[in-house]
């Protein structure tokens, strides 16, 4: 398995590019509000989250809820901990 640092895009101009606008998604507990707590979230670590691009949708039976909110950042880091941080968050079980 490769180290993820390794990994370069295959043509210039692919893959992720730093700095940057990135879009995330936490899905977790419908009763979280999370539309609030992952900008707040990003926020707390100090990413510039764009506000205007927050959309939510429930699951089929809504007991659910994912987020998508875009983001910028200046390196991996930022981008790591921004998944990490969301998924540490008891009210948030994975990330895209």
């Amino acid at each position: 398995m490769q180290d993820l640092d390794s990994i370069k895009a295959q043509k210039d101009g692919q893959g992720f590019q730093f700095p940057g606008e990135f879009e995330i998604t936490a899905m977790g507990n419908a009763s979280a509000d999370l539309p609030k707590r992952v900008p707040a979230i990003l926020e707390s670590i100090g990413l510039h989250v764009l506000h205007e691009t927050v959309k939510h949708r429930h699951s089929r039976e809504g007991n659910f809820l994912s987020v998508t909110v875009s983001f910028r950042c200046d390196n991996r880091e930022q981008y790591d901990l921004a998944h990490s941080t969301l998924r540490a968050d008891p009210d948030i079980r994975f990330t895209l």
